[in-house]
């Protein structure tokens, strides 16, 4: 079984799980080993799975050389935790792995993770609001889906222009924005920017969209300071003031403006250590266990840097604001000490790089679940923060740029054109549902080519016009809509047959018209020699 790349989408981190316990039971060399005067067969050392299952991590595109000896012991912890592995005994659940000699097997059959039941298709994913009855306070779980079925005289009126006329029009002056409609466009064009981004038919799987709170988004995008940095309204969220000093301090390193210098050696790991007990003490990691599986997609995305940059930018946004803010101190000290030559090593085995990675990649990104790669996931988008936390941890320019127009655009004057959509009366809103391909196709072409159909017809059947009107608008409608002038009128005969040829009788042939007139001899005048 070769490893291949697991890309964004429903249930990545599941998708992985089963891909790197079926890699690692066809991988892993198995043979005969002697424990205390017996022989035990088909089994392996806990060194020799540790030896296999890291070069096997290291060489897979989804994870990566940087994954770590330790890291591998970990995930090892886990699978004889969860029976992917056992003893040779039979036991496994409670028993500790350690990097040594003890002898381990695989179970007649390591359990995969299941995947959860697929949600129903009538789940409503993101809101578009109606912008033509505006209401503050409206609800952000539906998806309003105007359905309309356009009748031959709307469609006329419609496309009057292509057939030479000008329908009536009015101007629409449209209600004020209230500031829930506002976070509600905020809402709805985000989480649809990042569902392109994503490349996913829907986000359903990745993220319940319910719990998007969109004052959190708007809160991000406007309320930050000259550093693009957050700035919350609820002062008591913030990081205590010496947790605040002890970063700044090993950031700015030598030059710390908030302590005074050292006295003592070993000083800057003290702090270290502050820090790092204080954000393991959390509860929940920075990127909450809601958006675990967003994070997760995106790290699918790694190939293709700028789309992974702009889909960790949205995904960042969502984020409670006092989240987003830990989140941006955070990363920029474990970048800056990274990269700060004058800060005594913090660690003498592991390397500063590493040692932010190992300390703070599960206060950053962990799951609920037992079984899962979270350490490595972690580790991975920790590491690519850490390289590009100042593209990441601002606001992404160009949705915000789009999303100011389009508020800008619903409080214009709006032209509403007589039988428009405006004009009809619509039924109680549906809701999106994923259909087929399929259906999707038959769905477009009958939704478009019916209406058209029946405005040909029409034009057609019509009596009232003259037979020269009705050449030019049929060639216009030609030239507009060929595919749908060609079903009705194959052939040029099938054409011919509305504009009927008027027989004239012609006079009869009189004999004498046939004969020339006597013509009298006219005499020629001739020149003499």
């Amino acid at each position: 079984m070769e490893p291949r790349l697991v890309g964004p989408g429903p249930y990545r981190a599941t998708r992985l799980w089963n891909e790197i316990i079926e890699l690692f039971r066809a991988g892993m060399p198995l043979r005969k080993h002697r424990c205390r005067f017996k022989s035990y067969e088909r089994c392996f050392k806990a060194s020799e799975a540790v030896d296999c299952l890291h070069e096997l991590l290291g060489s897979n595109q989804n994870f990566g050389p940087e994954v770590t000896r330790n890291q591998t012991v970990k995930l090892l912890k886990k699978f004889l935790k969860n029976h992917v592995i056992e003893d040779i005994k039979g036991r496994w659940g409670k028993e500790d792995f350690q990097d040594d000699g003890h002898l381990y097997r695989f179970p007649p059959s390591s359990p995969l993770k299941s995947y959860p039941k697929k949600l129903s298709c009538g789940k409503e994913v993101i809101k578009f609001p109606d912008w033509n009855e505006l209401k503050a306070g409206a609800s952000q779980g539906h998806i309003p889906v105007k359905s309309v079925t356009m009748n031959s005289e709307m469609w006329y009126k419609r496309h009057s222009i292509a057939i030479g006329e000008v329908p009536a029009c009015k101007l629409v002056f449209r209600g004020e924005l209230t500031q829930t409609n506002i976070e509600e466009i905020w809402k709805s064009m985000t989480l649809s920017r990042l569902q392109k981004v994503l490349g996913l038919d829907s986000l359903d799987e990745v993220l319940d969209t319910k719990l998007v709170n969109s004052k959190h988004i708007v809160q991000n995008a406007y309320n930050v300071n000259k550093q693009g940095i957050v700035t919350l309204e609820d002062k008591s969220k913030e990081l205590p003031h010496w947790i605040l000093s002890a970063m700044k301090c090993l950031a700015n390193w030598p030059s710390c403006s908030d302590l005074k210098q050292p006295t003592y050696s070993g000083f800057e790991r003290d702090v270290f250590k502050t820090i790092v007990d204080h954000f393991g003490q959390m509860k929940e990691p920075l990127l909450t266990f809601h958006f675990f599986d967003v994070f997760v997609s995106v790290l699918g995305l790694l190939q293709n840097y700028s789309k992974a940059i702009e889909a960790l930018q949205i995904s960042c946004l969502l984020l409670p604001p006092e989240n987003r803010k830990k989140l941006q101190l955070l990363v920029r000290m474990m970048s800056k000490i990274s990269f700060n030559k004058d800060l005594p090593p913090l660690s003498e085995s592991v390397k500063t790089r590493t040692l932010m990675v190992q300390a703070f990649s599960r206060c950053i990104l962990c799951s609920k679940d037992e079984m899962d790669l979270d350490e490595l996931l972690a580790a991975k988008l920790v590491s690519f923060l850490m390289d590009n936390y100042q593209e990441i941890l601002s606001v992404p320019s160009a949705l915000k740029s789009s999303i100011e127009e389009h508020v800008v655009h619903l409080q214009r004057v709006q032209i509403k054109y007589a039988g428009a959509d405006t004009d009809a009366n619509f039924p109680s809103p549906s809701f999106c549902c994923q259909i087929s391909t399929d259906e999707f196709e038959y769905q477009r072409a009958t939704g478009s080519q019916e209406p058209l159909a029946a405005l040909l017809e029409e034009i057609a059947t019509n009596k009232e016009i003259s037979v020269k009107d009705k050449k030019k608008k049929l060639k216009q409608f030609q030239k507009s809509y060929p595919e749908v002038y060609k079903v009705r009128f194959p052939t040029p005969e099938t054409e011919a047959v509305l504009f009927p040829e008027k027989t004239k009788q012609k006079p009869p042939i009189l004999m004498w018209a046939l004969k020339k007139p006597f013509q009298p001899f006219h005499r020629t005048r001739s020149f003499r020699m």
